[in-house]
């Protein structure tokens, strides 16, 4: 089958695929453009080097470990906090593919170590019904409060450390119910549908305390030596003076229960 053929069919996922594919030249074969995006991409993938079979491997092994990241930890991926914010109702009038593209912004930025606990979805800086930033993916993580927004020019994202937060509160308002996160530097504006925005903010403070708890460790105990050596020390002295005979026996039992408190 030629290049100018019409129509092809994918040697990957068997789909038919029109005149926007790549030979696969090793096997002699077309891959469609999502095969080989899912795959790596062409920066990953040399069309020229490789076969259809090795191709499938590849996906193979990345459906694999995407299984088992997913088993690990859901909401360490952004269908993982998709699926949290839409099973929690946790906002409303979005896209699922524009949502999903906000939370993978959320999940290219997460730090080492840290964790999603909450994902939301809302109107950032809202103002009024026609003055607002449009949707963004919310996520309360065991660091950071997290707002991350992909549109078609890029992404936006910017976070806020727990000990720059002051406060979260919550207000109806006539179409929406508001959220407003308050940091040291700024007030967000979340907006969200009345029904959901307050279980929403009393998540947020649930989480945020839940977190706080967490972070105030108990203080080891220790134990206060100084009291004991200096005690130790007193009655030494003492002890020197019974034996040089300066003071009597029943002074040093005396002195001796003083220092030690009995």
């Amino acid at each position: 089958m030629g290049f100018f053929d019409r129509k092809a069919i994918c040697g990957v996922c068997d789909q038919e695929v029109g005149l926007n594919r790549y030979k696969v030249k090793k096997s002699n074969a077309w891959i469609c453009p999502k095969c080989l995006k899912e795959a790596g991409g062409l920066t990953v993938i040399n069309v020229s080097k490789i076969t259809v079979e090795e191709i499938k491997d590849i996906l193979r092994e990345k459906k694999i470990a995407e299984a088992e990241r997913l088993s690990g930890d859901p909401m360490s991926t952004a269908e993982g906090m998709y699926e949290y914010c839409k099973t929690n109702n946790f906002g409303s009038g979005y896209n699922t593919k524009w949502a999903l593209k906000h939370f993978g912004v959320i999940e290219n930025n997460l730090m080492q170590g840290e964790k999603v606990l909450m994902t939301f979805i809302g109107l950032h800086n809202y103002v009024s019904t026609t003055k607002h930033d449009n949707f963004y993916g919310y996520a309360i993580t065991n660091k950071r409060i997290i707002f991350a927004q992909k549109n078609v020019v890029g992404e936006k994202f910017k976070a806020v450390n727990h000990d720059k937060l002051n406060d979260v509160g919550f207000k109806k308002g006539i179409i929406y119910g508001i959220v407003t996160i308050d940091t040291l530097s700024e007030i967000f504006n979340v907006a969200l549908d009345r029904g959901s925005a307050a279980s929403i903010n009393s998540h947020i403070h649930k989480v945020l305390d839940d977190v706080k708890a967490l972070n105030v460790a108990p203080q080891p105990q220790v134990a206060n030596t100084n009291t004991t050596t200096s005690a130790a020390d007193e009655i030494k002295k003492y002890k020197e003076l019974l034996d040089m005979e300066a003071i009597t026996q029943e002074e040093f039992d005396m002195k001796k229960k003083e220092l030690l408190g009995i």
